[in-house]
């Protein structure tokens, strides 16, 4: 979906006239002239100048702009450098089109081969890497408190299993009933377990955790570095609670393997914790994107039924034999 000069063609119908009324906004804003804009969503734009490449990114409130602006500041400060920062090109006034605040980053060029879970090497760095963002967050989180929200995970993950067991009426038509009950009593035997042993999420040292470690998250640049993105999510709360989400995320490139998730040292402590024992048996991630589904009825889409499908019945035994023995290790 790339626009050069007036000469655009769209992807995404139903978008063609926002982007167009976008572009003519810009060039009214922008010192610079632009040559060329390609929009990778509504609110993330790449955009070329005769003189810069920039992405701009929308938000909701001018708050939240202005937040993610100081939280990539003071990263940058505090010696943390592997991700964006905020520029400010000339503008004549800023940029606020139909409702959204765009913040303008300097551009990352990626790496032609992109950042995925797939690879051994890439796991390990990707947990490097967060692990040096703790270390530097942990050093000025106090100033962030008032700004931006602690993080739970024991209420978050009940209520969205409240909303996955509100949908098993539609779940039905695609999940055998005794796997779906399986998975609810896993979800159970988590809660009831973190519950029980949630000193570990109360007593850990605060940093300002990532809150979204998904793989697209962390960008490859054109030299190789390795680069931490999007920090949309962030709040302030125990290492362990990102740990946790990236070991969600790596455990199917794993097979759901205890012994290889342990090889790794930034979980040597952490998995003779109970409450992290418990809370890797959540299935958070059959529920999220359930739930998404459904919401959006998006179900209708091959391919993103079919990745579901997947990570729900394909993975289905290797997470149970994981869990079991999880099980044996909380007894």
């Amino acid at each position: 979906m790339k626009m050069k000069a007036m000469s655009m063609t769209f992807n995404q119908k139903g978008d063609d006239d926002y982007f167009i009324r976008l572009l003519s906004y810009l060039r009214s804003q922008f010192k610079e002239n632009i040559v060329e804009m390609v929009p990778y969503r509504k609110s993330v734009i790449w955009i070329k100048t005769d003189k810069n490449v920039y992405m701009l990114k929308g938000f909701h409130t001018n708050k939240r702009l202005r937040l993610q602006e100081a939280f990539t500041a003071t990263l940058r400060k505090e010696g943390f450098l592997k991700t964006y920062l905020f520029v400010h090109p000339q503008l004549k006034e800023p940029i606020f089109f139909e409702g959204t605040y765009f913040g303008c980053l300097e551009y990352i060029t990626p790496n032609k081969i992109p950042f995925s879970f797939q690879s051994q090497k890439n796991r390990q760095e990707g947990l490097e890497l967060l692990e040096q963002f703790h270390q530097v967050t942990s050093s000025f989180e106090a100033r962030y408190r008032t700004l931006i929200p602690k993080g739970v995970i024991i209420e978050k993950w009940r209520d969205r299993g409240k909303i996955f067991s509100s949908n098993i009426s539609t779940l039905k038509y695609f999940i055998n009933d005794k796997i779906l009950m399986e998975m609810i009593n896993w979800a159970n035997w988590s809660l009831s377990g973190m519950e029980k042993n949630r000193s570990l999420f109360l007593n850990e040292p605060y940093c300002i955790l990532h809150g979204d470690v998904a793989h697209h998250n962390f960008l490859r640049d054109s030299n190789g570095v390795l680069n931490l993105i999007d920090f949309d999510l962030i709040s302030i709360g125990p290492a362990s609670l990102d740990y946790l989400q990236y070991a969600n995320r790596i455990l199917p490139s794993l097979d759901w393997s205890f012994e290889r998730l342990a090889q790794f040292s930034q979980y040597e402590e952490l998995l003779n914790e109970k409450a992290f024992l418990y809370a890797l048996a959540y299935p958070a991630d059959i529920f999220r994107e359930w739930n998404r589904l459904v919401r959006e009825g998006s179900y209708r889409d091959h391919q993103k039924y079919n990745q579901v499908m997947d990570l729900t019945i394909g993975q289905f035994y290797s997470r149970k034999k994981f869990i079991d023995q999880l099980k044996l290790l909380t007894n």
